[in-house]
This record gives structure tokens, C-alpha cells and sequence, in this order.
């Protein structure tokens, strides 16, 4: 069985590594082989934040367009196409209907995150919203054959417009996202994040609790990935790094305590809880906001704390900062979870039916 998998973003993006990319090897495993094609290269996406590179990124795209145009000329040659999201960033879902329709090739939709749901793009602004063109996630949920979902908040958005949904969480391979040995008692802990441009708000809402904490507990905050080259919090040594692909494990590794604030919009609630299986994996405690799938996740005071307001962000840092063995026993238990509920085997088997189950279903 072939499959044509249409991304919008490279592997360096997280969607695209662990929802795709990570699957193929496995995937030829159970006779599916899988031809990934992603809209952006590698530096298109680094650049694609940044307002001032808009002319060289927009010059990237008519060039991606272009491939886009072989992809769907090759589509014929594929048993069944999956789409991680969607094969364009802007504009109609154009793509797709013309390789399901001309090509005849069935399609397995990919929702990780609830792109069915607006929002305000922080770097393009009204423009950026405009050209996203939100509603055409809803167009490619009552094409699809099979929707495979994130989690269940997704999953119910897709089942109550008559599609049926198949939960993959997002996981990593645990060979890979190992645990390592922690720093030494008399060692400053650090207190790490790691996430995108996009999700950094939900940090800096934490602020605060991290200023309180700072005035009675040695701590450094290690933050990864947030688009910011400095970032300074009265009272509180951050080190702030660029994210990298090569380095990601390492970084969550050197994580004494993960944190995993939430906010409480829709947007926020629909998201999957990668990161906390991430820290799992590597066998690190972490403390996460008790909204959407971070509230299913793991085991609630075992494997991780749950914190609401400021106040219960401090205390959950503050009793994991001073206590080294009930780290060690969460993390311990953590990646005892990660293990019996997030291999890779189990997820690699849900999404091989899956796609045979829609190559099936002809269009």
C-alpha cells in the first residue's frame, strides 16, 4: 500500500516529526510505505515568523505552490492520501479536493490541534487570519474517510459531524526520549520549558508565580524555544535558548521539573498534551494546568501536580524544588506511564488500520 502525506510544515516542525515523519519506518513494517511531501523546507519555516523576511517567504511559497502542483500530477500514483492538518497554509483546501476527486485517492484527515477553531495569527495579525481561511478544516473533516485525532475533544468535534475519529495521541519513540541521570542534590534545579513562539504566553502567565517562588527557593528557568533571544524576570536567572532539532532531547533531559502551563480558551483546551508525555518519557516531574486532555494525561500526583491560579503554581514548584526523592519517584512513575500508554507500537497499529480501513472506502 502507497501513501501520498501532505504536510505543511518540514520535520522540523513537531506536527509534521512526530505525527508523520517518525511513523514511515514503522509504518513499511506493516506494508505501508509512506511518501512524506511538506509544503515548507527547513528555512522557509524558520523564517516563516518573522515579519521582516515576508518578501523572501513569500517567494518561497510560490515556489512551494509549484510543488504542490507535482504532488497532485503523482497523486494518482498512491492508494490513499493522509493530511497532517492540511496540504496548504492559506486558501481554500483546493489541494486536497483535487487529489480526492481527479486522483481518486481516499483521505485520512490528521488533526492534532483544533484548527477548526479561529484565531488571531500574533505575527501576520487580520492578514494572517485572512488568508488561513479557518473554515476549510470543517471541508476536510466531511471529506475524509477517517479523521485521526489528537485527543478526544477533537475527536468529538469530528464524530459530531458524522466522521469517524480514531485517537492517536502524539508520542514519542521512548528508545529516543530516554530518561538520564538528574543533577546532584547540593546542584541548583532547574525548572525548563520547552514550546513555540505561539504557545510562550501560556509561560509568561506564570510569571508571577515564579517571582513569588524565586524570593525563597534557588532555582534557574530554562527556557526553549520561545522566539525571544533575552528574556528577563525580575528576581529569576532564566537562560533562554533557540529551539534545536538535534538538541531537543538533550534539553528536556536537563530538566530538574517541567512546567506545562494552560490557558482556558477553546484554542487551549483542544490541544493534545505532548509535552507532558514528553516529560514522562525522559522521566522528569512536571506541573501542568488541569484544563483539556493535560487534565487526562498521567496520573495526578504521581506522575505530576496539577496548578490553577498563581498561589498553586508556587506551592506544586515550591514542594518538587525542595524535595529531590519525590522528583525522583514521580519521574520514575512518569516514565513507567509513558511506557504502558504512549508506545510507539500501539499508535503505529492504530494508524496502519486506519489507513487501510480508507483505502478501502474508495472515493
Amino acid at each position: 500500500m502507497k501513501v501520498l502525506a501532505l504536510a505543511s510544515y518540514p520535520v522540523e516542525a513537531a506536527c509534521t516529526r512526530f505525527r508523520i515523519s517518525q511513523f514511515v519506518g514503522p509504518l513499511k513494517e506493516h506494508g505501508i510505505d509512506v511518501t512524506l511531501r511538506p509544503l515548507l523546507n527547513g528555512r522557509t519555516f524558520a523564517e516563516l515568523y518573522r515579519p521582516a523576511a515576508l518578501p523572501r517567504t513569500a517567494l518561497a511559497l510560490v515556489g512551494a505552490m509549484l510543488r504542490r502542483v507535482e504532488d497532485l500530477l503523482k497523486a494518482h500514483k498512491f492508494d490513499a492520501l493522509f493530511v497532517q492538518r492540511e496540504a496548504m497554509l492559506f486558501g481554500p483546501p483546493l489541494v486536497e479536493w483535487l487529489a480526492m476527486r481527479v486522483s481518486g485517492c481516499p483521505m485520512v484527515l490528521d488533526l492534532d490541534d483544533a484548527t477548526y477553531i479561529s484565531y488571531r495569527s500574533p505575527t501576520y495579525g487580520r492578514l494572517g487570519s485572512a488568508l488561513k481561511w479557518f473554515g476549510k478544516t470543517d471541508d476536510l473533516i466531511r471529506w475524509a474517510q477517517i479523521v485521526t485525532c489528537g485527543n478526544q475533544s477533537i475527536a468529538g468535534h469530528v464524530t459530531a459531524q458524522g466522521k469517524p475519529a480514531v485517537v492517536i495521541p502524539t508520542v514519542v519513540d521512548l528508545d529516543v526520549f530516554t530518561p538520564t541521570a538528574k543533577s546532584k542534590p547540593e546542584e541548583i534545579p532547574i525548572l525548563g520549558w520547552i514550546g513555540t513562539h505561539s504557545t510562550y504566553p501560556f509561560l509568561e502567565s506564570i510569571y508571577p508565580a515564579l517571582q513569588q517562588l524565586a524570593r525563597t527557593h534557588s532555582f534557574r528557568l530554562k527556557v526553549v524555544g520561545s522566539g525571544k533571544q533575552t528574556i528577563r524576570i525580575p528576581g529569576v536567572d532564566v537562560e533562554s535558548l533557540s529551539w534545536n532539532m538535534e538538541r531537543e532531547v538533550e534539553d528536556f533531559r536537563s530538566f530538574d521539573v517541567g512546567l506545562y502551563p494552560m490557558l482556558e480558551d477553546d484554542w487551549s483546551v483542544a490541544k493534545s498534551g505532548f509535552k507532558a508525555i514528553q516529560y514522562m518519557a525522559v522521566g522528569i516531574p512536571y506541573v501542568t494546568t488541569p484544563v483539556g486532555t493535560c487534565a487526562e494525561i498521567g496520573e495526578a500526583g504521581t506522575t505530576h501536580l496539577f496548578a490553577g491560579d498563581q498561589d498553586e503554581w508556587s506551592n506544586a514548584l515550591s514542594s518538587l524544588l525542595t524535595d529531590v526523592s519525590l522528583r525522583r519517584r514521580m519521574g520514575i512513575a512518569g516514565r513507567q506511564h509513558a511506557l504502558q500508554n504512549y508506545g510507539m507500537q500501539k499508535q503505529t497499529e492504530k494508524l496502519a488500520q486506519a489507513l487501510r480501513q480508507a483505502c478501502a472506502m474508495k472515493v
